[in-house]
């Protein structure tokens, strides 16, 4: 192997910064005590790699050759002190000591005594929370945080509603920029809190169902029939078709306003060790009410947006049950997907849920009942080491109320993730 030296650009700094905080393995080992500075340089192994190849291989930087930085190494320690619920430890493994992918529940920001008895007595030690722009705010999500701590679980993901598919932002309307700052202070305030996650939609007139209808056992479930869609919905607002902003949209148009977002946003997050998975469209179809979903609703639109936003805090949330909704308009399956991002450690959370059949007509359906295999989605995940999150998506409404559904969901997917770890 030939050594190469790099100039240390700022690039490089915020790269190294984060795999340090990631690889608590690596921090624990004590492997780096240097300093950085401008006129310094890094060497590594040269394996005619790109940059993602270097942040994958966080063990190859052992052999870093880094002089006289243990002033900023001792910042970032400090930091982690007034932060115990950093990243690293979060994405790291569970409560209990596992590592690997980790089953989390959808839960209240607010719970009371029997939302946190049902979550203990599930066995789940990872939650999911959202809330809106009243109270999105670091006072807000670091109490929530210590809350759920009290109880033994552990809050991997925090939504905000307010900033999530925004039709300023993917349109470039005239509120945008205001709209982008009210994001990165989304992040900013996770980031402050010890908050690791967030997920992102870039759906400009949000997620479009159409009536509902049954599945196994006569239990209502969400639905889409293209031939019927006439509106989007997100938080409460509706988005009427044909033109549901007045006009057509280009593509160009689009990508452009993605990288105009994307690469503010990644820079924040990177700041703030603070990592974004992007939701697929729901539904994927290439364009609804004047908008096209081009980026992301296919696998190529993903590789090329995660190209564009260029940093390793910018990946996937993989909602399996869009990708079955998609079908073959998404280029690749969900196996195939898996492994392509996942080997790239890409992959930051999973919606589990299935569907009955593909775009143009589906219905949500059991995780059991539908054209796709879980256990082969599962085994995937574990394939390529997936260690974040896995949550029930979606589910159809059961018999004796909404915990029935849970209870069974989160049941079946412990069963299968302990199939395909025992499996090997």
């Amino acid at each position: 192997m030939k050594v190469i030296d790099l100039p240390a650009s700022e690039r490089v700094i915020r790269e190294f910064k984060f795999i340090y905080s990631q690889n608590i393995s690596f921090r624990k080992q004590n492997m780096v005590n240097c300093a950085l500075n401008t006129t310094q340089f890094i060497q590594y192994f040269d394996m005619k790699e790109n940059r993602r190849e270097f942040i994958k291989k966080g063990g190859a930087l052992a052999a870093l050759s880094l002089t006289g930085i243990s002033a900023g190494m001792n910042e970032m320690k400090g930091s982690d002190a007034d932060r115990p619920g950093l990243l690293s430890e979060q994405i790291s493994g569970s409560s209990s000591g596992k590592t690997g992918m980790k089953i989390a529940l959808q839960a209240p920001s607010e719970p009371d005594g029997n939302s946190l008895a049902f979550i203990q007595q599930l066995g789940v030690d990872h939650v999911v929370l959202n809330t809106d722009g009243t109270k999105a705010s670091y006072e807000y999500y670091y109490s929530r945080r210590k809350l759920y701590e009290a109880a033994g679980i552990k809050v991997y993901a925090f939504g905000n509603s307010s900033v999530h598919n925004v039709d300023a932002i993917v349109l470039n309307l005239p509120e945008r920029d205001a709209r982008i700052a009210e994001y990165i202070n989304h992040i900013r305030n996770l980031g402050k809190a010890g908050i690791p996650y967030t997920t992102y939609a870039h759906m400009a007139n949000g997620i479009w169902s159409t009536e509902r209808e049954t599945t196994r056992g006569g239990a209502s479930t969400r639905a889409f029939d293209l031939e019927k869609a006439t509106a989007g919905d997100w938080a409460g607002k509706k988005y009427p078709g044909p033109l549901t902003h007045g006009r057509e949209y280009t593509k160009d148009e689009i990508w452009a306003n993605y990288k105009y977002f994307i690469k503010q946003a990644a820079a924040v997050a990177e700041e703030q060790s603070v990592l974004i998975g992007i939701h697929p469209d729901d539904p994927p179809v290439p364009e609804l009410g004047g908008v096209p979903r081009c980026i992301f609703s296919s696998f190529e639109g993903y590789r090329q947006a995660l190209e564009i936003a260029d940093s390793p805090n910018v990946g996937i949330c993989l909602c399996v049950g869009c990708w079955l909704e998609g079908g073959s308009l998404m280029g690749k399956d969900v196996i195939e997907t898996i492994k392509y991002f996942g080997r790239q450690n890409k992959i930051f959370k999973v919606h589990l849920r299935n569907v009955n059949q593909p775009l143009p007509h589906f219905t949500e359906t059991f995780m059991n009942d539908g054209y796709a295999d879980m256990h082969k989605i599962l085994k995937a995940l574990k394939d390529v080491d997936f260690n974040g999150v896995i949550i029930a998506d979606h589910i159809p409404s059961m018999a004796y109320g909404p915990y029935t559904g849970t209870a069974f969901s989160v049941g079946y997917m412990k069963a299968v993730v302990e199939q395909v770890t025992a499996e090997g």
